[in-house]
């Protein structure tokens, strides 16, 4: 097999040094290929297989003949999902590729796209500049480049730049020079996809407005950085596109609250209604913490029961039958030896069902769900009346084992058959950081940036100096 590569490889050698002689603007095609044109197909194909892209790649400069079999897109298929190293990314890719490529807003007849080659695609994907992911978090922000494969650090949310009186434009400015002073790297140098938290929830005047003012605002910082195309989303329609869907709701369990958030063809439903119950990983981490200290537990810090509920904790999928059983498990956490708990590790999720085990008067989280599902049902948007039956968990705390599985349950037992046939609930795609894998599979698509970002030329606030106030009062 290694000297049939060799002999193959020599031949395009011979047919590229011949092709740049005879002419610098155009590639002469030879006509024939010599011993090499007896090759059967199939066993030309597996040849390909081992070679590298831009080998493959200059094999099509040889003859017309294989040129055709080089351009085969099973092959650039096969090539595209041997350089995804991690589990899951081939999906996402083909997912971005189909449904992502044409930008925002979505395509949603997806038999009118134009059908790109998957030799274009990669060559295209190789090109891409690639981009400085910001995931703003609510409890804290991920940052890093699009290319590596997780985030490379963290640092505190843009809230938390500043204090409430300073002006929101020097808050964003000071949080970005600080994020890209961390990495080392140039505003210039690359677009940014930005993850915006989730914030001004209605669909009133009031709540446009505030939505508009932070993201001209954001866009104005980062243009006055040299930026040089922004991409800012938010967090919930990037957790959406990390579970390869467009179309869902997505129920972010954030630090201070839980959002459920409708969505359909990338786009936030907002006069369907956004849900938001004051339940979110903050609380559920005081509810532990106080649990613990009733059970005379010393321990030094919130990051030690953190700990513990991230190491510990479940959904019981039947609260009453859970508690005849024994749960006790341990766990060491560094610097402060072990820890066991027992009910407390099904009790601190029970919370988010049943707000009122930690003196909590609001909706249970599948109370707020079903709720949203009948309006979108209501509402009757379009003719496709499935498109919110897929829900999306995302947040740190969502990543609670049976949390998904329990929230199916009871929201069959909720809805009437008819609203709950079909219903499927799916827990983070990535974990916490799905948001942060949504705008990766952005960022990464063979035709980023392209609509999905906003250029400097492009920006246009209506007053430009008006925005540096404080919308957050």
């Amino acid at each position: 097999m290694a000297a049939l590569l060799r002999k193959v490889w020599e031949s395009v050698s011979r047919s590229s040094k011949t092709t740049s002689e005879s002419s610098d603007r155009s590639v002469v095609v030879q006509s024939s290929t010599g011993a090499f044109s007896h090759i059967p197909s199939d066993v030309f194909m597996h040849i390909l297989h081992f070679l590298e892209p831009r080998e493959v790649a200059k094999l099509s400069l040889v003859c017309k003949y294989w040129k055709f079999l080089v351009s085969d897109n099973q092959l650039w298929l096969y090539l595209l999902q041997k350089e995804q190293n991690q589990p899951g990314s081939w999906d996402s890719l083909v997912f971005a590729e189909i449904h992502l490529q044409m930008g925002y807003p979505l395509q949603t007849f997806y038999d009118q796209m134009p059908q790109l080659p998957f030799m274009h695609i990669f060559g295209q994907r190789a090109k891409a500049p690639g981009a400085i992911i910001i995931d703003g978090g609510s409890g804290y922000c991920k940052y890093g480049w699009s290319k590596y494969d997780t985030n490379t650090g963290m640092s505190a949310t843009f809230l938390e730049f500043g204090n409430i009186e300073t002006p929101i434009y020097s808050r964003l400015r000071h949080f970005f020079a600080t994020i890209y002073s961390r990495m080392h790297v140039k505003p210039s140098a690359q677009p940014i996809v930005l993850s915006v938290p989730i914030c001004h929830y209605d669909d009133n005047v009031s709540a446009k407005a505030s939505r508009r003012q932070l993201k001209e605002t954001i866009h104005s910082v980062l243009f006055d950085m040299n930026v040089p195309a922004v991409c800012a989303i938010n967090q919930a329609t990037l957790a959406l596109y990390a579970a390869k869907q467009t179309s869902g709701i997505v129920v972010n369990i954030g630090f201070h609250c839980t959002s459920v958030v409708p969505i359909l063809h990338g786009k936030v439903m907002r006069k369907v209604g956004v849900e938001v119950v004051g339940m979110g990983g903050l609380k559920l981490t005081g509810f532990l913490r106080e649990r613990m200290q009733q059970q005379n537990m010393n321990f030094e810090s919130l990051y030690t029961v953190r700990s513990l509920k991230e190491n510990l904790c479940y959904v019981a999928a039947d609260y009453e039958a859970e508690l005849s059983k024994d749960t006790r498990a341990s766990f060491q956490v560094a610097s402060e030896g072990w820890f066991t708990l027992s009910k407390e590790r099904f009790q601190t999720g029970e919370i988010l069902f049943k707000p009122r085990m930690a003196g909590a008067t609001m909706m249970g989280l599948h109370q707020a769900v079903a709720h949203c599902m009948d309006h979108c049902q209501s509402a009757a948007i379009t003719a496709n009346e499935s498109w919110f039956k897929t829900v999306v968990l995302a947040g740190g705390s969502a990543c609670l084992p049976g949390l998904a599985e329990r929230l199916e349950k009871e929201l069959h037992g909720l809805l009437s058959p008819s609203v709950a046939n079909g219903i499927r609930v799916l827990p983070p795609p990535y974990g916490e950081k799905s948001a942060w894998f949504g705008a990766k599979i952005i960022s990464n698509l063979s035709t980023f940036p392209g609509s999905w970002c906003m250029r400097k030329k492009q920006f246009r606030p209506n007053v430009r100096r008006s925005l540096m106030v404080t919308i957050f009062n």
